[in-house]
């Protein structure tokens, strides 16, 4: 396998877990790599029948109601899912990092969209058309059962997020989103942790079903009561143990 090559298997492989609104952080922290069980000659082939494809920072790659044509393999970069309701307003449904893949459930292809998909990086995806993902898990099972593993880990993050949606209130689930960044993205120092992700007030209320506005509102009232604070528009938690009440409340 020569340097250039290797860097690709190198870069397909998770640097960061997945993100979505849960309130089990087991799964979360999983991080399925859809392409873990190949090896390099089997990745090559792989390679050799896909399309490499890159998108710039808030690039689309397919919309909500397009027509399915397969898969996008995350090589490098961070990509957000999205449902856009009859209003207008959007639901994040997570953020994808290397290893896993977009463009379900029809991963064959035929039907729509449920669902838009936006690079949120410089990204390098992987297309693979739906007849020949077809053809490669049938030559290789490895492939296949990573793309089962990978349909099992987002039929997981799903309800998940139906289950966040429809038994926890609007601050609890800001509250439990925080907390999840704490766990896969938080640096702790002197009691007090650090979440190294920058998310805006916009992308959280996405993510919670909420407005910008009302997030701005509770934020500003997380401070007041000393919860966290915010330096260089990344979140310092001051209090876990509160919030975590909060989120249980």
């Amino acid at each position: 396998m020569n340097d250039a090559f290797a860097g690709l298997i190198q870069t397909a492989e998770p640097q960061s877990s997945a993100l979505y609104l849960t309130e089990t952080l087991v799964d979360i922290s999983e991080r399925p790599n859809f392409l873990a069980r190949l090896s390099g000659d089997e990745y090559r082939q792989v390679r050799a029948v896909g399309r490499e494809m890159k998108f710039g920072p808030q690039t689309e790659i397919f919309s909500q109601g397009e027509r399915h044509d397969g898969i996008y393999v995350i090589e490098s970069g961070d990509v957000r899912t999205y449902y856009l309701g009859p209003s207008g307003r959007e639901l994040t449904l997570a953020y994808w990092t290397p290893g896993h893949f977009v463009g379900g459930p029809e991963v064959f292809g035929g039907g729509r969209h449920m669902w838009s998909a936006t690079a949120m990086s410089d990204c390098r995806l992987l297309h693979l058309r739906g007849d020949h993902l077809q053809q490669l898990m049938t030559a290789l099972p490895g492939l296949a059962a990573g793309l089962v593993e990978g349909l099992v880990f987002k039929g997981k993050c799903y309800s998940a997020l139906l289950q966040m949606l429809g038994t926890r209130s609007v601050l609890q689930r800001l509250a439990q989103l925080l907390l999840t960044l704490c766990e896969l993205d938080g640096r702790e120092a002197a009691g007090e942790i650090l979440i190294d992700r920058s998310l805006t007030h916009e992308e959280l209320a996405n993510m919670v079903g909420a407005t910008r506005q009302w997030v701005t509102a509770s934020i500003d009232r997380f401070q007041k009561q000393s919860l966290l604070k915010v330096i260089d528009r990344k979140f310092v938690i001051l209090d876990r143990d509160r919030l975590e009440r909060l989120a249980e409340c």
